[in-house]
């Protein structure tokens, strides 16, 4: 599912940009393996219900379909209220940044 992927890369973008200006190039290049984490998993996408279902817009059931898909491979089980819009948003954030963050570190290593 690409749902706002290019949105979430401006997002990791910006992140990048402001975490190299704050902790430097090197600070990047030795953490590759936790960016994911700092970028997606630190703070929250969205902040609200209400921003969090215009957000979502019409997607919202595939957004969710896609969150419940994603945990029941990876964990087993359904680890995120999708009822709350906040929680569903953010997690498919995380989501879509862990691919977004890959492309990235991918690109890194084969600089």
């Amino acid at each position: 599912m690409d749902y706002k992927k290019e949105e979430i890369t401006e997002y990791f973008d910006d992140w990048l940009a402001d975490t190299m200006q704050s902790q430097g190039h090197e600070w990047i290049k030795e953490n590759l393996d936790d960016l994911h984490h700092h970028a997606f998993n630190t703070d929250y996408y969205i902040i609200g219900t209400e921003r969090a279902i215009n957000w979502m817009g019409s997607y919202c059931w595939d957004i969710m379909q896609f969150v419940k898909s994603y945990e029941i491979d990876n964990f087993g089980e359904l680890m995120t209220d999708v009822t709350n819009p906040e929680r569903l948003v953010n997690m498919y954030a995380y989501i879509i940044g862990e691919e977004v963050v890959n492309e990235y570190v991918m690109e890194q290593e084969a600089a």
